[in-house]
């Protein structure tokens, strides 16, 4: 087969369309053969050096894609050879064929096609995980959402929505429109508003009941600014640094958590519980027409490096897929 392989690490040109070994199924997986594949800011930092895969797992970039069931170890129950599918991956979606513990395994939801299914599993496992298995985001609470353009926040606000609360976002004021047409309540210019400000005025001072951030060190400071009392921070990226110093004074007097989560380094156990709370509780909501994957655009995966430019861009809204065949 072949697959997207990472030469060194370094820009989008070290990502390289080379022949590889065909994947085996281990005890409790299944072979996908990859129809479409999710671009994420982990595969980019993979790239670069800074988030290799956990071990065992896959060398090459994916941490979600969907497809057809080609091959299932003996121990497999479930699951059938032919079926539609797509997958919460540890690594190696760029490629044709991917091995797949079987509890990362989700069926295609109703309503959505093949393709556009590989833009659900990473968002949907990270997003539910973090909002509603940890910080237990519920109706008439307040949702801030930052990076509203990105597959995650696309994916957060739908969701924040569907389960009855008022979602705030950060973006840039172009993509404004289509994330109020998602459900954003309120939607800030990050480059010209003060988010904190922003906040606590559509909240009559109360402050954000949930705060779902990706930015890491540069808003930390901030975001504790913009948490209500018993508040919490959910930490699920670092795109404005890894240090900052947290006031705990703060902290203490808005009774507020912070946290900070990775999907991709979990034990396997753990994966699929969320897998499990995902299908359970998100796929209802996605099969009703509540939430929708949102799709920038698809790229054939030989143009890996031309997707990772546009995702570093940030000017895209939702998931780009690169696609096989």
């Amino acid at each position: 087969m072949h697959a997207i392989k990472i030469q060194e690490p370094g820009g989008p040109d070290m990502l390289v369309w080379s022949e590889v070994p065909d994947p085996e199924p281990g005890p409790g997986e299944v072979i996908v053969d990859v129809r479409a594949s999710g671009v994420n800011r982990g595969d980019i930092l993979q790239r670069q050096g800074h988030y290799p895969p956990p071990p065992g797992a896959s060398p090459y970039p994916g941490l979600e894609c969907s497809g057809t069931i080609s091959a299932i170890a003996d121990d497999v129950r479930g699951w059938t050879v032919g079926q539609q599918v797509c997958a919460l991956l540890a690594g190696g979606g760029y490629a044709e064929r991917v091995a797949v513990p079987a509890g990362q395994l989700l069926p295609v939801p109703d309503g959505v096609d093949l393709v556009d299914s590989a833009a659900l599993p990473e968002v949907a496992c990270t997003v539910w995980s973090n909002v509603v298995r940890l910080a237990r985001l519920t109706a008439g609470e307040t949702l801030l959402v930052h990076g509203g353009g990105s597959g995650i926040g696309t994916f957060a606000i739908q969701l924040g929505s569907a389960l009855g609360a008022t979602v705030a976002a950060t973006a840039r004021l172009p993509k404004h429109d289509q994330l109020r047409k998602l459900g954003a309540a309120h939607t800030i210019d990050y480059r010209e508003q003060d988010f904190v400000e922003e906040v606590r005025q559509v909240t009559d001072s109360r402050g954000a009941d949930v705060i779902l951030d990706i930015i890491g060190a540069a808003y930390l400071e901030r975001n504790l600014a913009a948490l209500a009392t018993g508040g919490r921070l959910m930490v699920i990226g670092m795109q404005g640094g890894r240090k900052a110093e947290l006031d705990l004074a703060g902290l203490l007097v808005k009774r507020a958590a912070v946290a900070a989560t990775a999907l991709r380094p979990l034990p396997l156990a753990e994966k699929a519980e969320i897998v499990r709370g995902v299908r359970e509780q998100v796929w209802p909501l996605i099969a009703a027409g509540r939430i929708r994957p949102i799709v920038d655009r698809r790229l054939p995966l030989t143009d890996a490096a031309e997707a990772h430019r546009l995702v570093e861009s940030s000017e895209h809204v939702g998931k780009v897929l690169l696609t096989v065949g």
